[in-house]
């Protein structure tokens, strides 16, 4: 059997950050003794610390699913069912889909949810909905409150923005931090008498100024950088930011990125539009004057690309030696690709440049070997490996399908009970509204999935008709003239560059197919 624990607050009884905390040593004991008194054999215990219920990235949690579906044990034993999980859709997929497929039989003391026992079911989807419940309710007051903060003007952010740091005396307000808003006055100041932002960022990088991820570092704040060099150095992107923050006229412009939801971490830009800006919350680093002059400039700097909204090979191309991507540049009517980490610090990168026109010219080539090579439809089958990862994943959506569906007369079972319940007085008119309506919008919520996972299924198909008719595939890329943006994003993945050989007088580049 596996054990599985989890604490999701930060433990203050910790001696040292890589120590248990005492409430999952707890958990432990508890567990490790019911199993020994049930005479279970126990193959691993999976231990969560610091992480929230609906958290799906949990290494341990992941770890423990993998061994279960391996058949490395057939017993799940947790202190409560949101130990396991605070969401209602992992109850479903697991505990009640998945779990029994693998033979797995889920456990959980305190609230005596066992799916060996059919007969509380019921209680462990209730669980299930009142923990769902609590996570979303949760995340509409802590939203609710920093919402609030952010009108009012306070920082919430984790870090201060280059050039400010945290007031120790007033929790929410931002002091000038001397040195780094040096930095910005010079950048602002650079920009403002026709220095292009590249040449900014070389002139900091050559008086080894760090740029702000690496300063925030040097500061002691735990701030997660990379251990890529090149990753220090000042670059155009991060000069562009600085000249375009409000922040630096003592505006509080926040909430600029969003959760898509409170079961996922994930956050997508806002538009602007949507943005929290409370005006002259702290001390300005530049003043109007100077703020007008940059933003004036900006505008008169943008040049409207002009051969449509990206290049052919946007984000595409690679430097060989520092792995950045490459920028288009203009020059007498051609464009080139080139590496700007080289321009930003010498010491950085040798450099990579190269016309685009004879990129274009370098893939064709090799796009039209290719088509010819696959033409052999004998010679394609024995080479090319099409499709094998689709097929599993056809496999994957098939079986969550299968469960879904099957889910959706549970569901309606589960709100008949629900009503003979509230027949037999055991549960009041009330909770049967609740509790029947919560269950309704989870069975509406799992027809959406399996509509989505029907409109998935059907698309894997059409993906896999395609890879079979490999000819038709290949035939509409052969003998190609030019190159287009659409063609681009649908064969290659990403393309590498390097200096020119001086003995060939050629490029060496690598080519990374999606097929």
């Amino acid at each position: 059997m596996g054990i599985y624990t989890r604490l999701s607050e930060e433990d203050r009884n910790k001696q040292n950050p890589d120590d248990d905390s005492n409430s999952i040593q707890n958990q432990k004991t508890m567990l490790i003794q019911y199993a020994l008194a049930q005479g279970w054999e126990i193959y691993n215990i999976y231990s969560d610390d610091d992480y929230t219920g609906s958290d799906r990235r949990r290494p341990e949690f992941n770890k423990l699913l993998s061994d279960a579906e391996a058949g490395k044990f057939d017993i799940v034993l947790c202190k409560t069912q949101s130990r396991f999980t605070r969401e209602l859709e992992l109850v479903e997929k697991y505990i009640h889909g998945l779990f029994p497929l693998w033979g797995i039989r889920f456990v959980s003391i305190v609230d005596n949810a066992d799916t060996a026992n059919k007969g509380n079911k019921k209680s462990r989807q209730i669980n299930g909905l009142v923990n769902e419940w609590y996570l979303e309710d949760m995340s509409e007051n802590i939203r609710s409150v920093l919402t609030n903060r952010r009108e009012n003007g306070h920082h919430i952010g984790s870090f201060a923005p280059y050039g400010y740091k945290k007031d120790p005396d007033v929790k929410g307000h931002l002091i000038i931090d001397d040195e780094a808003a040096a930095v910005v006055k010079e950048i602002f100041t650079l920009f403002a008498q026709g220095h292009g932002k590249t040449a900014i960022a070389r002139i900091l990088n050559e008086r080894g100024i760090p740029n702000p991820t690496e300063y925030k570092r040097l500061q002691g704040l735990r701030y997660k950088t990379s251990h890529n060099v090149n990753s220090r150095l000042w670059k155009y992107s991060a000069v562009a930011d600085i000249l375009s923050n409000e922040m630096y006229i003592g505006n509080m412009v926040q909430g600029k990125y969003g959760s898509i939801s409170f079961k996922t971490k994930v956050c997508k830009p806002r538009p602007k539009d949507q943005w929290i800006i409370v005006e002259g919350r702290h001390e300005p680093i530049i003043d109007r004057d100077l703020w007008n002059r940059v933003q004036e400039l900006i505008k008169l700097r943008a040049k409207p690309f002009d051969v449509g909204e990206l290049g052919i090979f946007a984000q595409k191309v690679h430097c060989g030696y520092c792995g950045y991507v490459l920028r288009t540049n203009k020059n007498r009517g051609r464009h080139y690709l080139q590496c700007q980490t080289k321009h930003v610090s010498k010491e950085a990168c040798v450099g990579t440049f190269m016309p685009v026109s004879e990129l274009e010219q370098i893939v064709l080539a090799e796009l039209n070997r290719l088509s010819e090579e696959y033409l052999d439809m004998d010679e394609l089958e024995r080479n090319v490996e099409f499709c094998s990862g689709i097929k599993e994943k056809r496999e994957k959506v098939a079986r969550n399908l299968s469960t879904y569906e099957r889910r959706i007369d549970e569901y309606s079972k589960a709100i008949r009970d629900l009503y003979m319940d509230k027949i037999r007085g055991i549960i009041n008119d009330n909770d049967f509204v609740e509790l029947s309506e919560s269950i309704r919008a989870d069975r509406d919520r799992l027809v959406q999935m399996i509509a989505d996972s029907q409109k998935e299924l059907q698309e894997l198909d059409e993906r896999l008709r395609a890879g079979d008719n490999r000819r038709e595939l290949i035939l509409q890329y052969t003998n190609l003239k030019h190159l287009t943006r659409e063609i681009v994003d649908i064969l290659i993945d990403h393309i590498v560059i390097y200096r020119r050989d001086p003995k060939t007088k050629k490029i060496p580049v690598e080519i990374y197919w999606n097929f």
